[in-house]
């Protein structure tokens, strides 16, 4: 017999996980003020109202969850061993909504860059804060 509140656990576990503010947003919102670079955040106004918009440079940074988004590869990504083909169905429609919203944001020429979560470990997190730094400040040099 299965345990009734196991449901509900995970339930609360679930609900108790931010969607905006997050420990791995706020590091790249950090580095990228600390540059001396300018962003709004969630802008309403553009699809899937992304992590950081720098409308300066015509970029969007997606600060995305291993887990949430389905990162291919990953170790954070692990299916849950419960309810399997419900999540396989949720990250599968979270995958599929990010890159429609990637195409929007592409017709309006506005390029998306996406850091994973795994990317700001501690071992790797100053490279690909770095290496999103130029890709930003490089994308005043091309156009879409």
């Amino acid at each position: 017999m299965t345990n009734p509140n196991k449901h509900n656990s995970r339930s609360y576990i679930m609900s108790m996980i931010k969607g905006r503010n997050t420990r791995p947003e706020l590091l790249v919102r950090k580095f990228l003020h600390a540059k001396g670079l300018r962003y709004r955040l969630h802008p309403k106004k553009l699809a899937g109202k992304p992590n950081i918009y720098l409308s300066k440079y015509g970029v969007v940074v997606e600060v995305r969850g291993c887990f949430w988004h389905g990162h291919e590869n990953c170790s954070l990504f692990i299916l849950p061993k419960t309810n399997r083909a419900w999540w396989a169905k949720k990250i599968k429609q979270t995958k599929e909504r990010d890159y429609k919203n990637e195409i929007i944001l592409l017709s309006q020429k506005i390029k998306t860059i996406v850091v994973w979560e795994c990317s700001l470990g501690n071992n790797c997190r100053e490279q690909t804060l770095e290496e999103l730094y130029i890709e930003i400040i490089n994308s005043l040099n091309t156009s879409l």
